[in-house]
């Protein structure tokens, strides 16, 4: 799954020009230059309707997140919205080679941007079949009879939100056959989400459809009377509860960036919210169930500062503000059919080539800067490459890796990404014998102890027969599941999801689903439809003492932002992209993986001196409405004062 949530940021400093308007936005945004000194400092200033509708959707938006060779020779007859957009850069010399490190979204977005602008690009991607990283979907083995495809298997369900816009931008320039505005016309809208309750309460619907016209002008005081309506209307919480939820909301979206990040980057959101004080639905409904379920983050330890950068981010694409589109979207076919097989098409086509099942080991630093990339390829034999420019697109877990001593030396920020931390956000699927939508969106399983959230997917899948074309014939529908907790017992084995053996990790999410969906009566999921299940390949050793996770997530414990590196190093020719890059969503999403490819590509051309067109690189979403009360509390910070609406 691909959590909520880009742009870039501003910074203190040495800047180099990495910017574009945003839309939306109050300015432009700038990429620093290098990796010393306060790399985090001030960014500027971050970002009559039925009541049960309008909080469902905040709920909803909280929630979250042909082939190649037909799509190669459709290219040409694309039409022109998603025609290449290339742009000249100097003349006179040759191709600068680069080498991206990583085939996930944030190398191929570098790869796209950086050969639009004519440079030679060269994609290394450690697995055989990796391309996408962990947006890709991938076969079930030995599940196609019949000469249909294999059953499509994915590390989690694609979520692609109205608050994105850097995703949404290259979408709309890979070329799909038949599609005016290529991959992007791919994106369907759900209409509802459901939070699943247990022991006997009941489950909460939101059709997004009543949340009716937004106020015209948002002040604080319309705000929270919006807001504490809603709460009322389907949550049954106390009213003092809802009053303080309500103002803890204004106060965030009317702080100043500095209090965001000198205070609330700092706060629990546990502590923020003062859920040990509060009821246990208000903790499960708006403490838990906006950060373990969605971010795989603790509520305990997440960051303030992320999660309500996220939350004010929908509330605001709920209230038809700075959109691309609709809450909550998904894609129309899987993955790689919809958007990763015509993108690998397309690059190709732009001359990029790819190497896939070649592993970066390390880096080679040499007069200050890198001169080439150790390797091992498919036999893994050791290689070395060289480059102009090198970009690394890898998860952090794997980059920091193959940063030497030397390489670490050269620039202190990444040396701060071992104080990133990863954890467990992982997809399985079940696949059902009978059309089983459940729901037109995303359901919050919010009471599972291991923090599911689920979408069923072949009712958006309109070109394709389900049983026709995947599998043996008998599947005809796939319910897309995410884990995000993992070190909590179950209730069928009371082992921890590591502890199961994956036989036992699918039993036991298929006994929490149905605690949810069938608690109140009605059957929604019956064992005799069960056909088969596929849980994310990357997951290894389950049952065992050392189960490993070869596809982990970035979290947001408080103080992250501040080990966020910035696209450009120290180091001239070496540039990060990658969902832990500092970028304005502050949220590990493809948005953000994109958003920094952007940010890298921008800072490469400055280094190389091209005069190509930057990429444009779109922050959230600011209401102009609070503007004044951000500019005024940036008073009170400097005063040492509190937020004007912060009651304590």
């Amino acid at each position: 799954m691909d959590r909520t949530g880009s742009g870039a940021s501003n910074r203190t400093g040495t800047t180099r020009g990495d910017t574009r308007e945003t839309r939306g936005g109050t300015g432009n945004t700038q990429e620093a230059r290098g990796g010393t000194g306060n790399t985090h400092g001030a960014r500027g200033d971050a970002q009559g309707s039925t009541r049960r509708g309008f909080l469902g959707g905040a709920a909803g938006g909280a929630l979250a997140l042909s082939g190649a060779a037909a799509l190669s020779a459709g290219v040409a007859g694309t039409e022109a919205a998603a025609a290449p957009r290339r742009t000249a850069g100097k003349t006179g010399r040759a191709a600068r080679r680069v080498a991206v490190l990583g085939g996930g979204v944030a190398g191929l977005t570098a790869a796209h941007e950086l050969a639009e602008r004519g440079f030679q690009v060269t994609v290394y991607e450690r697995k055989p079949h990796g391309l996408g990283g962990k947006a890709r979907s991938m076969d079930v083995p030995d599940s196609a009879r019949g000469g249909r495809k294999p059953l499509p298997g994915e590390h989690g369900f694609r979520f692609i939100p109205g608050i994105y816009h850097n995703l949404p931008d290259t979408l709309r320039r890979i070329p799909f056959p038949g599609n005016a505005n290529g991959c992007h016309d791919n994106l369907v809208a759900s209409t509802e989400v459901m939070l699943a309750r247990t022991g006997g309460r009941e489950n909460i619907r939101f059709p997004f459809s009543s949340i009716g016209t937004p106020p015209p002008v948002l002040t604080p005081d319309a705000f929270l009377r919006m807001l504490t309506g809603l709460l009322e209307t389907f949550s049954g919480l106390p009213a003092h509860e809802i009053a303080y939820f309500a103002n803890r909301m204004l106060v965030f979206f009317t702080s100043c960036e500095q209090r965001r990040l000198d205070v609330w980057e700092h706060t629990p959101w546990w502590r923020y919210l003062r859920a040990d004080a509060m009821s246990a639905d208000y903790k499960r409904l708006l403490a838990i169930g906006m950060t373990r379920n969605i971010v795989a983050t603790k509520a305990e330890i997440a960051s303030t500062r992320t999660v309500a950068t996220c939350g004010e981010a929908f509330i605001f694409n709920l209230l038809g503000r700075g959109a691309d589109g609709e809450p909550d979207r998904v894609l129309n076919l899987p993955t790689n059919e919809a958007w990763i097989d015509p993108w690998v098409a397309y690059l190709r086509s732009l001359g990029v080539e790819f190497k896939v099942g070649w592993s970066v080991r390390d880096l080679t630093l040499a007069g200050g800067r890198i001169t080439e990339a150790v390797v091992t390829d498919p036999a893994g034999a050791r290689q070395v490459i060289s480059a102009d420019h090198f970009v690394q697109a890898m998860p952090v877990e794997h980059a920091r890796a193959t940063w030497n001593a030397s390489v670490r030396a050269a620039d202190p920020q990444l040396a701060r990404c071992d104080r990133l931390e990863v954890d467990w956000m992982t997809g399985l699927q079940f696949y059902l014998t009978e059309p089983t939508p459940i729901l037109h969106g995303h359901i919050n399983h919010i009471d599972t102890p291991w923090a599911l959230t689920a979408v069923a997917q072949a009712q958006y899948w309109k070109d394709r027969d389900f049983p026709a074309d995947y599998g043996d014939g008998t599947a005809a529908d796939c319910l897309s599941v995410d884990i995000s907790e993992w070190d909590q017992p179950g209730i069928l084995y009371g082992k921890t999801a590591k502890q199961c053996t994956r036989e036992e990790v699918a039993r036991e999410a298929w006994a929490q689903l149905k605690a949810g969906l069938n608690d109140t009566g009605a059957t929604v999921l019956r064992d005799a439809t069960l056909h088969s299940w596929f849980l994310d390949p990357a997951v290894d050793g389950l049952g065992t003492p050392h189960p490993t996770n070869d596809e982990q997530l970035l979290i947001h414990p408080t103080g992250t932002w501040f080990n966020r590196p910035s696209s450009r190093t120290a180091i001239p020719n070496l540039f990060l992209a990658g969902d832990y890059v500092a970028v304005d969503i502050d949220l590990a999403t493809m948005e953000g993986a994109n958003a920094s490819a952007r940010q890298a590509v921008n800072a490469l051309l400055d280094e190389d001196g091209s005069s190509a067109a930057r990429c444009e690189v779109q922050r959230l979403y600011r209401s102009p409405e609070f503007e004044p009360f951000k500019a005024d509390d940036a008073i009170r910070h400097r005063l040492g004062l509190r937020n004007a609406f912060d009651l304590g």
